[in-house]
């Protein structure tokens, strides 16, 4: 049985995240019909940009510094959804950092995202391989062999 607890730290697991990030760019591509029309147009106006800071006073403000437009947000966004969808590679000419770089610049999101990516890609590889060994020591300790 789940607890209201259960379905709150669900509701805001990775994997649901990911999934809502996934559904929002796909719903955005879906309805941006003539991307070419995004360029030169400010990624929003500075009562949003206020409003947001004076509502989100906890976070950073780094997300606001990144220069560029609608497009180049566009872009990134479904860049970002394709890396997740199939993953990224190590360093493939946009910039990316190479794994063992730590210092990330703090303004550039996307360098931002693919470091931690990297990461976290890592960590579950090294978790995925513990967990089959495990198991393999399992079935050997039990005798039951396949």
């Amino acid at each position: 049985m789940m607890q209201i607890s259960d379905s709150y730290n669900q509701k805001n697991s990775v994997f649901n995240t990911m999934n809502r990030f996934i559904s929002a760019v796909n719903n955005m591509d879906q309805t941006v019909m003539v991307p070419s029309l995004l360029r030169d147009v400010p990624l929003e106006d500075k009562e949003d940009m206020m409003a947001v800071q004076a509502t989100n006073s906890t976070t950073s403000t780094a997300c606001f510094h990144q220069s560029g437009d609608m497009y180049s947000s566009y872009i990134l966004l479904k860049s970002i959804r394709n890396d997740i969808e199939w993953g990224i590679l190590q360093c493939d000419g946009r910039g990316k950092e190479k794994a063992g770089v730590t210092e990330v610049d703090p303004d550039d999101l996307e360098k931002q995202f693919h470091f931690h990516l990297n990461g976290l890609h890592t960590v579950l590889s090294k978790l995925t391989h513990k967990a089959n060994m495990l198991t393999s020591r399992y079935k050997e300790e039990i005798g039951c062999w396949n």
